[in-house]
Formats: structure tokens, sequence, C-alpha cells
């Protein structure tokens, strides 16, 4: 079986969606009768084994994405790979070279609705284009023979809206990379933190539905003895004298570290379909304090944390002392013995597969009995 994947959430800077498509060609890459593909933005059209990449623009103060404005090459790149099945990770002009290319070959093609655009731009720019969003996403995303969903909450807004088909397929997390084991002393004395302070940890871009503001008024209502660590790129530089930013793009190994050096993740964002940080962080035994918005909801256990109301810098002040007053040790346990349970990266892709296999084949479907 020949899978392609199409998206132009593929970028140095890039998070979820990038990781997602890592751990799909790492897992898939098990198996001997599957061959994965990926086609991407670039500078320039360029291959390499089965990483494709064609030109596209770069957006500016766009974190290093790159946007495809013309469908036609994107089709006959796809169609030129001819695979068994198509996922396209965007809604953007990669989905609609997805479907161009699959009623090509004859082969199914797989939404996935990774970011809900609606509300991200609704945000910016108010209700009516929201709603004029909602109808594009509506249209596209009718298309699909199967339409992926990160989370329970964003499979609801799309059957609401009218879109059929949908299916939560939840993200993983790298359970080896992020471990307890990768705690490290020596973060701390280089934040020149003395064994009585309280570290707390956010890890993400810079963008405005991570909420960042109210990250730092929380750190500055908290004080002495708390410290957060910001690590991203584009993250502020003037903060209180209680926080340390590391403006830049981290790699996966110096996340695991921070994660599992600190005490728990703060994290304001309230758009979140999934929220991987906060399960990277929960398999790294720290346990998250978060806004009750989006996919936390689901993927915040109680006892793993401490969820409070949004965009609310003295809520979520009040919910890092309740944490602390009580065990965050012991919830930092708990959420990675749930993390195990849920997220492992080896589980989310086998159930993956078989429903590739099911969209492939609705009538007689393969034999199921993977690893």
């Amino acid at each position: 079986m020949h899978l392609a994947d199409v998206t132009m959430f593929h970028a140095p800077a890039s998070g979820g969606v990038r990781t997602y498509l890592q751990a799909k060609h790492r897992v898939f890459s098990r198996f001997p009768q599957l061959r994965t593909s990926l086609l991407v933005p670039g500078a320039e059209r360029d291959s390499l084994g089965d990483h494709h990449q064609l030109p596209a623009l770069r957006i500016p103060l766009g974190q290093s994405y790159r946007f495809p404005l013309r469908r036609r090459p994107w089709r006959d790149a796809l169609v030129e790979l001819s695979p068994d099945l198509i996922e396209a990770g965007d809604p953007y002009v990669t989905a609609w070279a997805a479907l161009d290319a699959g009623q090509r070959l004859g082969v199914p093609v797989v939404g996935f609705y990774h970011s809900d655009l609606p509300r991200l731009m609704g945000d910016r720019f108010g209700p009516m284009v929201q709603r004029r969003l909602e109808r594009y996403v509506v249209d596209l995303y009718r298309r699909f023979d199967s339409v992926l969903a990160p989370c329970q909450a964003m499979a609801d807004r799309l059957t609401s809206w009218g879109v059929k088909r949908v299916r939560v397929q939840p993200l993983g997390v790298d359970l080896a990379t992020f471990h307890p084991d990768r705690r490290d002393p020596e973060l701390r004395r280089k934040l020149g933190l003395g064994n009585d302070s309280r570290l707390l940890v956010f890890v993400g871009r810079y963008s405005r539905e991570k909420n960042i503001e109210v990250l730092l008024d929380t750190a500055r209502r908290l004080g002495p003895p708390y410290h957060l660590l910001l690590m991203g790129p584009g993250m502020p530089t003037e903060v209180p004298a209680n926080v340390s930013v590391i403006n830049r793009c981290v790699g996966v190994h110096e996340v695991a570290r921070a994660l599992a050096s600190s005490d728990a993740l703060l994290h304001a964002g309230t758009r979140e379909t999934f929220g991987l940080i906060a399960q990277e962080a929960m398999a790294s035994g720290i346990p998250v304090i978060g806004a009750r918005a989006g996919a936390l909801i689901e993927n915040v256990p109680l006892g793993g944390g401490v969820l409070c109301q949004p965009h609310s810098a003295a809520a979520m002040a009040e919910a890092t002392e309740a944490l602390f007053a009580n065990d965050p040790q012991s919830a930092g346990r708990h959420a990675r013995r749930f993390v195990e349970r849920q997220f492992d990266w080896d589980k989310v892709m086998i159930s993956l597969l078989n429903h590739y296999e099911a969209v492939i084949d609705p009538v007689c479907p393969r034999d199921r009995r993977h690893g």
C-alpha cells in the first residue's frame, strides 16, 4: 500500500502536523508492505527518497511557512506518485489538488482537519469572516472520502456544520523521547534558580491564540519562587523578572529536556485542536495547568493537572497555587500513565492504518493484524 501526504503545514518551525507526519513515516516504515510519500512546499523543486518538495512563496512573518498558489503542479505531482490513498493536511490549495489527483487516479482522499480555521480567523477578523470560512470548510470537507479530526470537540463541530464521515484521530507522543528520565538539574542552574524554585514552562510558537500575554501576567502575579520559561520563535523579550525566554525554534531533545526538568506546563491557549505540547509535558512526567478550552478539556485528565477559566491570569495563578498546594509530583506520575495508555504513537498509527484500509477497500478490508 502506498500512502501519500500533502500539506503546506510543514516547515522548520512547524509543530503538530510535522510531528504527526514524522511519526507516521517512522511507524509505517517498519511494515514492508507500506510505502509513505510526503509532498510539501520548499524553496525549490526537490526530491529525496519519498520526501518531495515543490516551490512555493514564503509567507511574510509566517514562521517559515510557504503557501502554494497554483493547484495544477501539486495535482500533477500527486498523480505522478500514484498512491493508493492521499491525505490532505491543510484546507488550502494542496487540499483541492489532492481531490483532483484522487479523482484522476480513482483513489480515496482523506482530509485531516488539523486546525479550526474559521475560529482562528474569526478571532482576528470578526464573525462575518468566521461564517464565510465555515461555509468554505463545509464545501471542501464534504468532498473527502473520510475526514479526520484530532479531538471529539472538533469532530462534533464538523458534524454540526453538515460534514459527513468524520472520525476522531488523536495524535500521539514519542514516549521514549518525552520521558521523566530526561530531567536535567543543569537547566535550573543555567536559569539561576535555587532548589526551592517552582519552574513552569511553555513551548510553542508565538501566536495570538496561544495567549502568551496571559502567561506573562500569570508569572507576574505569582512572583518568586515561581519562574516561567518560554521557549519558541517570536517570543517577547520584555518580560517580568521571573520569566526567562529562549526566542528561537528549539529541537525536540531540547524540548524534552526542558519539560522533564520543569515542575509543570503552563498553557493559556484556547484554540487547541489536540494540544500536543500538553501531551508531551505529561509524557515527561509533569502536570498541566491550562485553560479550560479546546482539546485540553478532553486530553488533560482529572488528577493530571488543573484547568481554569480561559483568558484569566488571576484564575491561572490561582490554579497554579492550588496544584502546588497538593502533590504536583504525584500528578505528574498520573499524567505519564495516562499518556502511556492513550497516546502512544504505535497504537495511534495502527488504528489509523486500519482506517486507511477500510477506506481503500470498504467491502473487503485487508488483514488488520498489525504489530
